[in-house]
């Protein structure tokens, strides 16, 4: 089992390139580089050392800011070098020292934290033409190398003893964390015999053969690295769709008033924790003004508008969700003001998305954080009231909840837009509405097309298939908190693994592989004594004697 230890201390999720210890973030033109050089004593754990540019939660939340950035505040940059400030490592993964001293839940949500930043930094590619090269220019193991996995290209330097590595299976007992094994197989299509091998080699590949395996792209000498790596990122700058111009949106801190153990509150979002219970409620407040009138001549929207801060707050709750409230099962999902200002909100954000680059991230930045809210491991219930508006993208957090409860009265309603038609798809690149309705499709196009005549009446809703369950208010409040106290009473293992096979209907993608079967077996394998016991891989990294397995295959 684990190794008895504190809750980690509280994490602020927000970061800035002048507060970086870890990354340094340079603009050139076209190019952008972002040069990793982990401070040593600079992670979450000021007492726990971060070898070998080995990393902790802080220099992640580093990198994924970095990105967002990159994508909103730097419009010109088309290329983005990923590389060591260090001669001799890029990267030594994910600190091992700082892994076996973590709680369960906190190695779990790390890896997933992890497993976001990267497929972010693959969307930023796919979706808004920001490609990456990893320069790896020195030692590159375990989620070094899955770092860069998640570059469109890796040059590794040619000096005779520098390798790629997944070293977590021969060495730790357990799996690499963020998505390597199936990036291996999957988007650089190693073959299969290739990647077994490669995969149980605790020293790596180097040289000709790590390029011939598919590892890598090229492998370089040191002597001519710097000018090859400058070459290939102008070559990829020059292949970028991206056609963005013009001033970017730089964000503000958001500065939420943390409320100790009982919660957070943001200027759209608050969540409220009962500890006691184990029962938290996240409530989305909506527009105050509706949204300008010229989608275009607004350019997106201002770093201060409803699109944009809403987003972000709810991102920043779920993620404090993960980390700093570990012990909270269900949360009741709640929106609150007016559902015409919410509905048009939306359509303003997936118009301004066909008019301006701007507009497209902020609704790239919508997708994003509602995929982070579809594999948070704690169950949601929607709760649709008489003060709701679940309009617009907020329609889509009805949609992510693994049960939604409407009340039967007048005035309660639901408002789907457009949004909700292909603008915000889930990690399966279905819609939530496609996704709910897998059995009967053209329930969406039916929904959509109700939606186009104005809000759904409760009733409405109930038939369209949006509602778990429909009661009036005499009985609303009591099948509410029945189905609470039932949920809550459920091991909270059992849940997380039912609701991640419910959530994951559908096509399978590599991100989906990642989130529906890797964190699934990690999960396991981190509680499993061959790793994480007394005589296990984990557990005894780095000290003299050898773990000790229970050779048993379940």
């Amino acid at each position: 089992m684990d190794t008895p230890a504190a809750p980690p201390a509280r994490v602020d999720f927000e970061a800035h390139p002048s507060t970086y210890k870890h990354w340094t973030l340079t603009v050139d033109g076209e190019i952008a580089r972002l040069v990793m050089k982990v401070q040593p004593f600079g992670g979450a754990n000021t007492e726990l050392e971060l070898k070998s540019n080995s990393y902790d939660l802080s220099v992640d939340i580093e990198l994924a800011d970095a990105v967002q950035r990159l994508r909103f505040e730097h419009p010109a940059v088309r290329a983005v070098v990923i590389t060591s400030g260090h001669e001799k490592v890029f990267c030594a993964g994910a600190n091992i020292y700082m892994l076996a001293a973590s709680t369960h839940p906190f190695k779990v949500n790390f890896c997933k934290y992890t497993n976001e930043t990267r497929l972010g930094m693959e969307e930023a590619s796919a979706e808004s033409g920001l490609r990456f090269l990893c320069a790896a220019n020195g030692a590159t193991a375990g989620g070094g190398y899955e770092l860069a996995l998640a570059c469109d290209e890796i040059v590794l330097v040619d000096d005779g003893s520098s390798t790629v590595s997944l070293p977590e299976v021969p060495l730790l007992g357990v799996l690499p964390g963020t998505g390597g094994l199936t990036r291996v197989v999957d988007k650089r299509m190693v073959r299969r015999d290739l990647a077994d091998a490669f995969s149980t080699l605790a020293e790596g590949v180097k040289g000709k053969r790590a390029v011939e395996w598919g590892l890598v792209d090229a492998v370089v000498p040191r002597s001519k690295f710097a000018d090859t790596i400058a070459l290939r990122a102008k070559a990829l700058a020059a292949k970028s769709p991206r056609t963005a111009s013009g001033p970017g949106m730089v964000f503000k801190p958001l500065q939420p008033r943390v409320n100790g153990d009982s919660g957070v509150e943001y200027k759209f979002i608050s969540l409220k924790v009962d500890a006691k219970t184990r029962v938290a409620e996240l409530t989305v407040r909506g527009p105050d003004e509706d949204p300008p009138g010229d989608a275009a001549e607004a350019g997106a929207q201002s770093a201060d508008s409803w699109g944009v801060r809403c987003a972000r707050e709810l991102d920043d709750a779920l993620l404090r969700l993960r980390f700093h409230y570990e012990n909270v099962g269900l949360v009741l999902v709640r929106t609150e003001g007016d559902r015409k200002k919410a509905h048009a909100a939306g359509e303003f954000i997936a118009s301004a998305a066909r008019k301006t680059w701007l507009g497209r991230e902020v609704q790239l930045l919508w997708a994003r954080v509602l995929r982070r809210f579809d594999i948070t491991a704690r169950s949601f219930f929607a709760v649709v009231d008489d003060k709701s508006c679940f309009a617009g993208p907020l329609f889509e957090l009805l949609l992510a909840c693994d049960r939604s409860y409407v009340l039967d009265q007048a005035g309660v309603a639901v408002f789907p837009g457009s949004l909700s038609g292909g603008a915000l798809p889930g990690w399966n690149g279905l819609t939530r509405l496609q996704t709910r309705f897998l059995k009967d499709p053209a329930r969406a196009d039916q929904i959509l097309a109700a939606a186009k005549e104005g809000p759904l009446d409760g009733a409405a809703a109930d038939k369209l298939g949006l509602a778990t369950v429909f009661a009036d208010d005499i009985d609303f409040e009591e099948e509410l908190r029945v189905a609470v106290e039932e949920r809550v009473s459920l091991s909270p293992d059992a849940l997380t693994g039912m609701e991640q096979n419910y959530r994951f209907t559908g096509p399978e993608t590599l991100a989906t592989k990642i989130f529906g079967r890797l964190s699934a077996w990690q999960n396991w394998i981190f509680i499993r004594p061959n790793a994480t016991g007394e005589t296990g891989a984990l557990t005894l990294y780095g000290k003299p004697e050898r773990p000790k397995f229970d050779f048993r295959r379940t």
